[in-house]
């Protein structure tokens, strides 16, 4: 719930301009932020305290995991598995009919071309159900992340989450059976099932990795001597990272399972396809009652989000959507503006004016998020343009939609030759390769992704029995053009590389220089920027078809390429300012591999406006994936 507070700010908070309350979020009895986000702590004494000249000249090292957060690594484990294990299995359930001669409970018959299927909608309809599903999942935690904040508490909201996530798994086993099936009986259970999934997933997501870190107690730098008589500096910012990428490897093991899935539905059936997502769901319930009494958990201490909408409100209504990025728009919210401009009666302002300078300065260091959809887009294809495309290749034997995982192999194969290859041979050749150098690359990579799909549907069309057809669930000859499936791998692997290029550098540009109260904007902005690409896709149904299905990778691949030289020359000038930064005695540096110099508060995103303990951790690093 949001609190008011008049008269007695915390400390290190200024006094509202003017004489508005100023309403924010609130410290809640016997909770407290942690050390290396209170000024106090890290600028005084204690025990351990690195020097100035150990700060320059120590290795740096990542303190100790405990326990807990491994388990909540596997929690996100299981609960991406089960939901990976459903996701790529939508838009064949949706677009194809039970298969011709096949066993009755989705799988086609053994030698033949034919894909698995169930409801044959067609691909208009797959496309819309598959898109809003995920446009779902990426528009509703903000919704959810402000009612953890403001309301109930994280892991409340986790568990709520898994309750509706395990009602979901029951009903798409029952959507799964063969007189259902047979009957056409299968929408109801299966369309509550899935977008009952999407809510589940969102209550989980915003959640469950700010948990996570939450349970991170190193959290100032010490000075500690190793068994070697080394002498390091045990580093909260390293520990982070490194119980940051444990979780995303869990995540990335997670989205293999749609391999077992989608064999399962070509082999057996929609039942043990669906049947696999429940098991791997088994053990969360199970986890988050063992952790229930251990877990450090914070209490909900109000969002700053509502406040962040009325800002938006105001600026708009005085403003117009004519002075967007212009000098002087975020002014028009300050209540020091107000009050000049006599409108105290019209507008009540229940911030003060450094929380409006706050917004500002958060929606700038976030404008590299308006790019993403584009790179999403092509990272994948647009809507269900991908799945479809694989329908008419040989598969041989291979389920069409197990194709996809390249995307996450890529990721998890290319990620250390980044960080222990690439990225150290360039420190060592003295050349600096900035963070918005990195996302031009990632997104020229995903263009040419982009490029590699055009040309794959281009010869898919020109080869196809049923020609620029040949999606539409083709029974001329073989049904395929003589083209292998496994070409699909070089598009998705392209993309997956492309991802980290660009999510690890944008997101440290985002969190370092926001200020440490409005990373749960961040995080919205960047989950919403997800959500639309997916409202693209959906907006596009109509179009994702067959004949257009070439100039529907075609099309993104064009916007990629151009868009990629205005990202550039856009925010080249960040580059330039993170040079000069890592030429100061002051470590504010981005690191090229990951979440370094992000956590805590620093010259960039210092602000006299804090969250409560609960939004500390939000949402650091969130990638698409999770």
């Amino acid at each position: 719930m949001e609190r008011a507070e008049k008269g007695s700010l915390s400390s290190g908070d200024a006094p509202a301009t003017g004489t508005h309350d100023v309403e924010k979020m609130s410290t809640p009895p016997g909770d407290a932020h942690p050390p290396y986000l209170d000024p106090s702590v890290m600028g005084g004494d204690y025990e351990g305290k690195p020097t100035e000249e150990e700060l320059a000249t120590l290795r740096r090292v990542a303190g100790n995991i405990p326990i807990l957060a491994y388990l909540i690594c596997i929690v996100e484990f299981c609960e991406r598995a089960s939901y990976y294990g459903v996701q790529p299995l939508i838009a064949n359930f949706v677009n194809r009919p039970l298969p011709e001669g096949g066993n009755g409970l989705g799988a086609p018959p053994t030698g033949t071309q034919q894909t698995a299927g169930a409801l044959g909608l067609g691909t208009v309809t797959a496309n819309a159900v598959s898109q809003s599903f995920s446009m779902l999942v990426y528009a509703l935690p903000l919704l959810f992340g402000w009612m953890a904040d403001a309301k109930t508490g994280r892991y409340k909201l986790i568990c709520w989450g898994v309750l509706v996530f395990g009602v979901a798994h029951v009903l798409l086993i029952a959507a799964g059976s063969r007189d259902l099936l047979a009957n056409g009986t299968a929408k109801a259970p299966f369309f509550i099932s899935i977008y009952g999934l999407a809510v589940g997933a969102a209550m989980f997501k915003p959640n469950v990795s700010p948990l996570l870190l939450d349970q991170m107690t190193d959290t100032v730098p010490k000075v500690v001597t190793l068994s070697s008589g080394e002498r390091v500096i045990q580093d909260p910012e390293s520990t982070t990272e490194r119980v940051m990428l444990w979780f995303y490897l869990m995540i990335n093991i997670g989205g293999f399972m749609g391999v077992a899935t989608a064999y399962s539905e070509k082999y057996v059936g929609w039942w043990l396809a669906f049947l696999i997502p429940l098991i791997l769901y088994l053990p969360l319930p199970l986890l988050l009652w063992f952790m229930y009494k251990r877990l450090i958990l914070h209490p909900p201490g109000g969002s700053d989000l509502p406040n962040v909408f009325r800002v938006l409100g105001i600026c708009l209504r005085r403003g117009g959507i004519k002075r967007i990025g212009r000098h002087g728009f975020w002014d028009l919210a300050k209540p020091s503006n107000i009050a000049a401009s006599g409108l105290d009666g019209v507008y009540k302002a229940r911030w003060d004016d450094q929380f409006v300078e706050d917004v500002r300065r958060t929606f700038q260091a976030t404008g590299i998020f308006c790019f993403f959809p584009i790179q999403y887009l092509n990272d994948n294809g647009i809507g269900s343009a991908a799945n479809f495309l694989s329908t008419m290749l040989e598969t041989n034997g291979v389920p069409n939609d197990v194709i996809g995982n390249f995307n996450s192999l890529s990721i998890i194969a290319f990620a250390p030759i980044l960080n222990y290859g690439l990225y150290p041979l360039l420190r060592r050749l003295g050349i600096y390769y900035g963070p918005v150098a990195r996302i031009t690359t990632g997104l020229a990579l995903s263009t040419l992704g982009g490029v590699g799909y055009t040309v794959l549907n281009y010869y898919a069309y020109k080869e196809s029995p049923c020609g620029e057809y040949g999606s539409t669930d083709c029974t001329v000859g073989t049904g395929v053009a003589p083209i292998t499936i496994w070409w699909m791998a070089i598009p998705f692997a392209i993309g997956g590389i492309s991802e980290l290029f660009v999510n690890v550098p944008a997101y440290g540009i985002a969190y370092s220089r926001a200020p440490v109260n409005m990373r749960g904007l961040v995080s919205a902005i960047n989950l919403f920027s997800t959500a639309i690409a997916y409202a693209i896709g959906l907006a596009c149904s109509s179009v994702i078809k067959d004949p257009y299905l070439t100039w529907d990778f075609g099309g993104p691949a064009i916007a990629g390429g151009i868009l990629t030289v205005v990202f550039y020359f856009t925010f080249r000038h960040i580059d330039k300012e993170e040079y000069v930064l890592s030429q100061s005695p002051e470590d504010h540096r981005l690191t090229l591999e990951g979440t370094g110099n992000v956590v805590g508060e620093s010259q960039l995103n210092k602000s006299h406006n804090r969250p409560a303990p609960i939004a500390d951790n939000e949402e650091m690093m969130m990638s698409p994936k999770q």
